[in-house]
């Protein structure tokens, strides 16, 4: 009886070493990554791959539309604009807004439901850099982990800049180029004031809203966002 529970410590000591060592490697791989996206443009993330398999089910011959342009060749006020509606202390913090993070638990708990996520600029490149859009514990963990290698391996114009280049802006299509030329013909140094913030009203459910660009929602929150961002502090 002793020998068979030594055996059984043994192979649970194995088992719980190897499941450590397998995170510690993936945590090595996504820290790698990092790195290499601070000088590099990613090419396809793990979001546009997720969303392209969803979206080549009801439609296998989708093709991705994403097209990387520099910081410099994006509007500063697509910019400002996003900043102003997804995470307006963005070059303050250091990858969690938690007073954000506070007042959305307060609005999910009145109204009873998730009606707010609090998640800021960086936390949503980790996740669309490298997750999925499950929304379990352990997601959010590792989306944590990877949201504090962003910030202190890259400085927040790169981050912006990621940001920028791969956020989904409707089916199929991931990054600001995209966009711009989807909805408005231009490129996205060209946009105007008011496409940016229409195209930062969108964010938050672009597959929705592409299909419904008229819809009275989008155009209050487009003024709302087109309010603030004269505001907006950016980190250029």
């Amino acid at each position: 009886m002793g020998e068979l529970l030594r055996t059984g410590l043994r192979m649970a000591m194995a088992v719980v070493l190897g499941l450590v060592l397998m995170f510690v490697a993936a945590q090595v791989w996504f820290a790698t990554l990092v790195w290499w996206y601070a000088d590099h443009p990613p090419g396809r993330t793990a979001f546009m791959a997720y969303r392209m398999g969803e979206l080549h089910e009801k439609k296998p011959d989708a093709v991705l539309r994403y097209q990387w342009v520099p910081y410099e060749r994006i509007s500063r006020n697509l910019k400002r604009a996003l900043v102003a509606a997804e995470d307006s202390k963005f070059v303050e913090h250091e990858g969690f807004d938690w007073d954000g993070i506070q007042l959305a638990l307060e609005k999910n708990r009145a109204k009873g439901k998730r009606v707010a996520g609090g998640s800021t600029i960086t936390q949503q490149l980790a996740k669309n850099l490298f997750l999925s859009p499950d929304k379990s514990y352990l997601r959010k963990g590792q989306e944590a982990i990877i949201t504090l290698m962003l910030e202190n391996m890259l400085d927040k114009e790169r981050i912006l800049e990621l940001y920028l280049n791969v956020i989904e802006w409707g089916n199929g299509i991931f990054g600001a180029e995209a966009a711009a030329k989807r909805y408005y013909g231009v490129s996205a140094a060209q946009l105007t004031a008011e496409q940016a913030a229409k195209l930062a009203a969108m964010a938050p459910n672009p597959r929705f809203y592409e299909r419904n660009l008229g819809a009275p929602g989008l155009r209050k929150k487009t003024g709302i966002i087109l309010a603030r961002m004269p505001q907006v502090e950016l980190p250029d």
